[in-house]
């Protein structure tokens, strides 16, 4: 169980109270009347994030007034009672009444929790949740436990996350859940995987292909490609420093892939999963790739390189071209790929890719159900002709107008025999602290798809 979940122990807890406007009376007459008393001197507004510690006798606590959106009010944040985990003194705690979403409050308490303590210490958040009754703790766990994971990897600096850290990251998850792990490096890399090769050419930490399978051979075959580029100066098209400073976070489709993994894995998901990691670190140096070089794909697609700062669909596009030879139900990508999905959606709405109109339709509903939002944009064949080279098959850029678009039509030429296919361009950050959501390095996409894997698979 996660430390910040308990599945017992509520006889000794603290009662949580939500309260909006309508409900703040009756929720007061569960009270006794010193905390009513209490409150009303304390001019408690129960308004959205509004908290009150009610004493009791002795000085203990003896229940909690936390304020959620109005029932009327068309917008709720359900991550809204992760806000407690940064708030409530150490102990023990329980939902004495419903709050929007009992299972996803729950999931935000936890997540709250979070702390990125690597570098340095911090008071440990010792408040913990009784998991609600009707929800599942192990499930919340595993998901809780996914997340933490994506977070850590992409919190982690890339001094100490490159791709070597980042594979002994994926080695570690693997022996959790007894998986097979391949990695292909060195001259089979550069003969195999040659576009995963020429972009972790120019850095003196060696690129890599990770690949870990897992689950039962006659299960449907599930493949989740994670964009692993450890850091991207953009290389010989160098970014600026203010376009640099976060690239740390440049390997959170890989993150997040290790993260869905892990869901999967510990719910004993009905799939045969796959998970392939390019794993590089986009750098200058006299070996780095250059504007207008060529390069034959694993696919055979020659591509000829308009900007070194789409690196990353050149990675997934030798990774989406062995996952696609296997042929499997669903491939998924997910990668940090372009500025164009910031600019288009923001930070917290996730854009996704697909011909799947009915996955789609899924997809969108799981992201809603979960609060972890995405949305559909289109793969709008016109645009493919941004993407011509007069000298090879494909540009690696296709100009200045539809990037996200342009990316995604870029990758989709890499798979041809699956059955679906989706791609994910996040954004792996949380840019201020939000409830249940600390700044920094996010999962994105994940709890939703894991929702999704469930309801198809089992």
């Amino acid at each position: 169980m996660h430390p910040a979940l308990a599945s017992a122990g509520k006889a000794q807890a603290v009662p949580i109270w939500f309260v909006t406007p309508q409900s703040y009376n009756a929720a007061s007459k569960q009270l006794g009347e010193h905390e009513r008393a209490f409150a009303r001197n304390a001019d408690f507004e129960p308004k959205p994030g509004r908290h009150l510690l009610l004493p009791g006798e002795g000085g203990k606590l003896a229940a909690v007034l936390f304020g959620l959106e109005a029932a009327d009010e068309p917008v709720k944040d359900l991550f809204r009672p992760g806000q407690l985990a940064t708030l409530l003194p150490a102990g023990t705690y329980y939902f004495a009444n419903t709050p929007h979403d009992a299972r996803l409050g729950a999931l935000a308490f936890a997540l709250g929790t979070y702390q990125f303590a690597r570098y340095r210490k911090s008071a440990e958040r010792k408040a913990r949740l009784v998991v609600p009754q009707g929800v599942d703790g192990d499930e919340l766990s595993a998901i809780a436990e996914g997340v933490t994971l994506a977070r850590d990897l992409i919190n982690t600096p890339s001094n100490d996350m490159g791709p070597a850290e980042l594979e002994a990251a994926a080695r570690a998850l693997a022996k959790t859940h007894s998986v097979t792990v391949r990695v292909t490096s060195g001259d089979k890399l550069a003969k195999e995987f040659p576009l995963v090769h020429a972009v972790g050419a120019g850095s003196a930490r060696a690129p890599r292909l990770i690949d870990l399978t897992w689950g039962r051979e006659r299960d449907p075959k599930i493949t989740l490609v994670g964009k692993g580029v450890c850091f991207d100066t953009g290389g010989l098209d160098i970014k600026p420093d203010s376009g640099m400073l976060n690239m740390k976070k440049d390997m959170g489709g890989a993150a997040t892939a290790l993260a869905l993994a892990h869901m999967l894995m510990a719910r004993k998901a009905k799939v045969r999963l796959r998970v392939l990691i390019p794993a590089v670190e986009n750098s200058i140096s006299g070996t780095a790739f250059r504007p207008r070089d060529i390069y034959r794909s694993r696919k055979g697609i020659t591509v000829e390189i308009g900007n070194t700062d789409a690196e990353g669909r050149l990675v997934l596009a030798d990774a989406l071209a062995l996952a696609d030879e296997e042929e499997p139900e669903l491939i998924v990508d997910f990668a940090t790929l372009t500025g164009a999905a910031r600019v288009a959606l923001g930070p917290d709405v996730a854009p996704f890719f697909t011909d799947d109109d009915a996955l789609a339709g899924e997809m969108m509903r799981h992201g809603a159900e979960e609060f972890d939002p995405v949305w559909r944009l289109p793969l709008w064949r016109p645009y493919e002709q941004m993407l011509d080279s007069k000298v090879a098959d494909l540009n690696n850029v296709g100009g200045s107008h539809g990037g996200a678009i342009t990316a995604a039509l870029f990758l989709r030429r890499f798979v041809e025999n699956t059955r679906a296919w989706m791609h994910f361009d996040v954004f792996a950050w949380t840019p201020s602290v939000r409830p249940g959501r600390p700044e920094g390095g996010e999962c994105q996409t994940a709890r939703a798809l894991n929702a999704l894997l469930a309801e198809r698979y089992g």
